[in-house]
C-alpha cells in the first residue's frame, strides 16, 4: 500500500492509498505522476554565476541536500499561496504567485533561497562553500534565511534535542506583525530578493504559517527498526511535507512510502541554469519531475533525517499535536521525538527569532553571517 501526499480537492492534505502499487502497471499511475509533477523539483545546476563572486558555478557533487531543502520549503510555499488543491500542468499559464515562488529559488545571488544564499549562509553553520550539508544544517540555514523573506512570512521552527515545544511554537507564530513603518525601512535597506519578498497578504493574520522541521538521528550507523512504524506514520499526517535524508553524501527528498520502501525525488541530475524572462516568468519545464519517482528500502536509509510539516493555521498545528500524541508518542520507550507543552526549565529562554538590524544589501549580509548568528548546537543522538 502506497502512502504519498497528494493535493485534495477539499483543500486539505490527504493520504492516497494506492492498492497493489507497481510503477509499471497500475490504474493510478497517472494520479501518482500528477502528484509528483505538482511539486517543484530542484536538482544540480551548472553555469550559474560563481557563488561569492569567485566560488563554484555548479553545485554538482555537493549541493544535493541544499536542493532537497529547497524542495521541502517550496512545497510549503505552494501550500501557503496556491493551496493544497493546486496542480501543475505543462504549458499551462500559472498564477503570479507560482512564478514568485519559483523565483525565490532561482540560482542567482539576489534570490532569497538560491543555492548562493544557502551556501553562503552555511558558512555561519561551519560549512565551507562546496561542502556537503546534513539535514540539521540545511534546516538551520532555511530558518535563518526565512527571517529576510517578508512576502512568504513563514515562522520556521527547528526542534532541538529531539523535542518540539508547543509553547515556543505558539509564541513564535503569534508574534505581532511587522509594522508598516518597519516594513518600509526594511524595503529601503534590502534591495536584493531578501528584501523584495515583503509580505503583501500574510501579515494581517494572528498566526504566521509554520514550517516545522524536526532533525533526528534514528540510530548510530543504521536506522533502528524500532522507529520505522513511527517514521511512516509521519507521512500519513495531513501536515506532512515529507523528509530530508538519504545515504552518506547522497541526499533525497522523501515524499511517501510503499510498504517498507520510501518514495523520493532525486536531485542528482545536472541541468543548465535557468533564469527568469523579462516579464518575470520562468521556463519551468526543468523544475518539475515528469517521470515516476525513485524508491529505496527504509532500512537502507541513513539514520540522520529531518521531518518537515506545514501548518498554515493554528488549528492545523493543534491537529498535528493531537496526531503526534496518538500515533507517535503511544510508544513508551525509544520515542522518535518528544512533544511537550512547556519550555523545559533547564533550557535557555526562548526568544522568537527576528531579522537582524543591518544597513547592507542582502547579498552583503549573507557574506558575513558569522557576525550575525552563533553556531547552533547539533541535535542529540537518540538512545538505541
Amino acid at each position: 500500500m502506497l502512502y504519498i501526499g497528494y493535493i485534495g480537492k477539499t483543500g486539505i492534505f490527504q493520504s492516497s492509498k494506492l492498492i497493489s502499487f507497481l510503477f509499471k502497471n497500475i490504474p493510478d499511475k497517472s494520479k501518482l505522476l500528477l502528484d509528483v509533477s505538482a511539486r517543484l523539483w530542484f536538482t544540480y545546476r551548472r553555469k550559474f554565476s560563481p557563488i561569492g563572486g569567485t566560488g563554484p558555478s555548479s553545485d554538482a557533487g555537493w549541493g544535493c541536500m541544499l536542493r532537497c531543502g529547497q524542495m521541502m520549503l517550496a512545497q510549503a510555499l505552494i501550500c501557503r499561496h496556491l493551496g493544497r488543491d493546486w496542480q501543475w500542468e505543462k504549458h499551462k499559464k500559472q498564477p503570479e504567485e507560482y512564478h514568485r515562488i519559483l523565483h525565490c529559488f532561482l540560482d542567482r545571488k539576489d534570490c532569497c533561497y538560491s543555492i548562493h544564499q544557502m551556501a553562503q549562509m552555511g558558512v555561519g553553520e561551519g560549512k565551507s562553500i562546496g561542502e556537503w550539508f546534513g539535514p540539521n544544517t540545511v534546516a538551520q540555514v532555511l530558518k535563518k534565511l526565512a527571517l529576510f523573506d517578508e512576502w512568504n512570512s513563514l515562522a520556521v521552527y527547528v526542534s532541538m534535542d529531539n523535542t518540539v515545544v508547543i509553547e515556543d511554537i505558539k509564541k513564535m507564530c503569534r508574534s505581532p506583525p511587522q509594522s508598516s513603518s518597519t516594513a518600509h525601512s526594511s524595503a529601503h535597506l534590502h534591495r536584493s530578493a531578501l528584501g523584495r519578498n515583503r509580505n503583501a497578504a500574510g501579515l494581517c493574520t494572528g498566526w504566521k504559517p509554520l514550517l516545522l522541521i524536526i532533525p533526528l538521528r534514528l540510530g548510530i550507523n543504521h536506522i533502528n527498526p524500532v522507529y520505522i512504524d513511527a517514521f511512516k506514520e509521519c507521512f500519513k499526517m495531513p501536515q506532512s511535507l515529507g523528509a530530508l535524508g538519504g545515504k552518506p553524501n547522497n541526499a533525497y527528498y522523501f515524499i511517501g512510502f510503499l510498504g517498507n520502501e520510501l518514495i523520493y525525488l532525486d536531485p542528482h541530475t545536472t541541468q543548465s541554469f535557468v533564469d527568469s524572462e523579462e516579464n518575470g516568468t520562468v521556463d519551468d519545464q526543468s523544475f518539475h519531475c515528469q517521470q515516476a519517482p525513485h524508491r529505496m528500502k527504509i532500512m537502507n536509509l541513513d539514520p540522520s533525517v529531518a521531518l518537515g510539516f506545514f501548518c498554515k493555521e493554528e488549528c492545523d498545528f493543534d491537529n498535528w499535536c493531537s496526531l503526534v500524541q496518538k500515533e507517535i508518542l503511544k510508544q513508551q520507550s525509544l520515542r522518535m521525538f518528544e512533544l511537550v507543552q512547556k519550555h523545559p526549565p533547564h533550557w535557555p529562554p526562548f526568544i522568537p527569532p527576528t531579522k537582524p538590524e543591518v544597513t547592507t544589501t542582502g547579498a552583503e549580509l549573507i557574506e558575513s553571517t558569522d557576525k550575525l548568528f552563533e553556531l547552533e548546537e547539533e541535535f542529540e543522538i537518540l538512545s538505541v
